[in-house]
């Protein structure tokens, strides 16, 4: 299965939003990467025939997925960034209501209610009130819903927002196991999400694809590049403002900055491996 995002763009009051994006996606994790405005939650609402792009067309297997309509929904599962839930529902009447509107049989809800509720460790909390729900029980939920109709292609905005650290590991693992057969596309600001589960990492920035790579070729693009100096606490000022610093920590009156720059910034700089938050920063300082 390939889905084909063909020359998209989409103009809002003369200014773009998106402008001429080209990828194609097959089975797999894709991450999709970039500042706050930069088009991620443009794009995945056009990939979801929620929002008309200005120009070009999504295509599922060579068809366009407006055309596909009900078709293509039957396929798709979406989280959304801002998931509203009904308070006064509980998470099983939540899960059952969602199920009835994607078509699914009485006996199938049931069946895929139940397997999701046990998935998102939620099975205790099945009669229990939404509204009385943590933010992290929510998104779960919300992870829950996208996955009723077992769909073929999974696009999640932000879905490890307000997830603990434990949670996010293994929401990770599931997303790993469900990659073997379907195409999944999650945007998110944690880029250690990415460096652990994505096969290849879109990194978008002012409505434009910078890169599409596996994240290992993208840590290869910052060899020789990523430098750690320790100093006195009064040279630290001049070097985080002359070069992008990913992490400053002080201890015993020094600072130890790590530093991104194509040359040694400093005569005691050392070399260090680069990591996702050293790619982040290169890209979108």
């Amino acid at each position: 299965m390939s889905l084909m995002v063909e020359n998209i763009s989409k103009i809002y009051d003369n200014i773009p939003a998106l402008e001429r994006v080209n990828l194609t996606l097959e089975h797999g994790i894709y991450g999709l990467l970039g500042p706050n405005g930069a088009g991620k939650t443009t794009l995945m609402r056009i990939m979801t025939d929620l929002l008309v792009p200005s120009t070009g067309r999504v295509l599922l297997d060579g068809k366009d997925i407006s055309a596909l309509g009900p078709a293509f929904r039957d396929k798709l599962g979406y989280l959304p960034q801002d998931f509203g839930v009904y308070p006064n529902f509980t998470a099983e009447q939540f899960l059952l209501y969602i199920a009835k509107l994607k078509g699914l049989s009485k006996f199938e809800a049931k069946r895929r209610t139940d397997e999701l509720l046990e998935l998102v460790s939620l099975s205790d909390k099945r009669r229990k009130k939404l509204g009385g729900f943590s933010g992290g029980q929510r998104q779960r939920i919300g992870i829950a819903q996208a996955l009723l109709n077992d769909p073929q292609i999974l696009i999640m905005d932000e879905p490890t927002a307000g997830l603990d650290p434990e949670e996010r590991i293994r929401f990770r693992g599931i997303l790993s196991d469900l990659s073997q057969n379907k195409t999944i596309l999650l945007s998110t600001h944690i880029v250690s999400d990415l460096e652990a589960v994505a096969n290849e990492v879109i990194l978008l920035k002012k409505g434009q694809v910078l890169e599409m790579k596996e994240p290992a070729e993208l840590l290869a693009l910052l060899d020789g590049r990523v430098w750690t100096v320790t100093l006195s606490i009064d040279e630290e000022p001049v070097l985080a403002k002359q070069y992008s610093c990913s992490n400053i920590t002080h201890t015993d009156g020094k600072s130890t900055l790590r530093l991104i720059s194509e040359q040694r910034p400093h005569p005691a700089a050392q070399p260090m491996t680069p990591n996702m938050e050293d790619m982040y920063l290169s890209f979108f300082r």
